[in-house]
C-alpha cells in the first residue's frame, strides 16, 4: 500500500493528500455514487442526496469538475438544462468507493460498538471527581 504518512510530506504526498481529501469527503462520495448510473441534473442530485444543501452541492460539483472527476454539460434550451456526469477518471473511483461501502456495511456494528464503549468511558471519566494533588490545585487557581 502506498505511504500517506505525514512524516513523509514531500510535494507529491501533499498532492495525494489533497486528492484524498476531495474524493473521500462525505458529499463527494455521495455525488459520485449518484452519478454512477449516468448523467443527472442538479435538482435530481439534490433530491437524491439527503441533507445536502444547495450551496454544498454546488461547491462539491464544482470541486469534482475542477479535479476532472465530473463533467458539466449545458444544453441551449430555455431555461438552460445542465447535466453532470462522471468522466473516465470519475468512473475509475467507483470501485474503491464501492469497497469502502462494502467495508462499512460489514463492520458498521463493530464501529458502533466501539463508539458506545468509548462514549461510556468518557461519561464515566466526567462523573469521576478530579484527582486532588499539586497539579489539580494549581490548575484550579488559574
Amino acid at each position: 500500500m502506498p505511504s500517506i504518512h505525514t512524516s513523509d510530506c514531500t510535494e507529491r504526498h501533499l498532492a495525494v493528500r489533497g486528492v484524498l481529501d476531495r474524493v473521500c469527503d462525505k458529499w463527494s462520495m455521495m455525488v459520485i455514487t449518484q452519478l454512477h448510473d449516468g448523467p443527472r441534473r442538479f435538482s435530481q442530485l439534490r433530491r437524491s442526496i439527503d441533507g445536502i444543501s444547495q450551496r454544498m452541492l454546488t461547491y462539491t460539483l464544482r470541486s469534482l469538475e475542477r479535479d476532472g472527476l465530473v463533467s458539466r454539460t449545458v444544453y441551449p434550451t430555455i431555461p438552460p438544462r445542465v447535466e453532470y456526469e462522471l468522466t473516465a477518471l470519475g468512473r475509475a473511483i467507483i470501485a474503491p468507493i464501492a469497497a469502502v461501502a462494502t467495508w462499512a456495511n460489514e463492520y458498521y456494528a463493530l464501529v458502533q460498538q466501539a463508539r458506545d464503549v468509548y462514549d461510556a468511558s468518557e461519561r464515566e471519566a466526567k462523573d469521576r471527581p478530579a484527582p486532588q494533588g499539586p497539579t489539580s490545585a494549581r490548575l484550579s487557581r488559574v
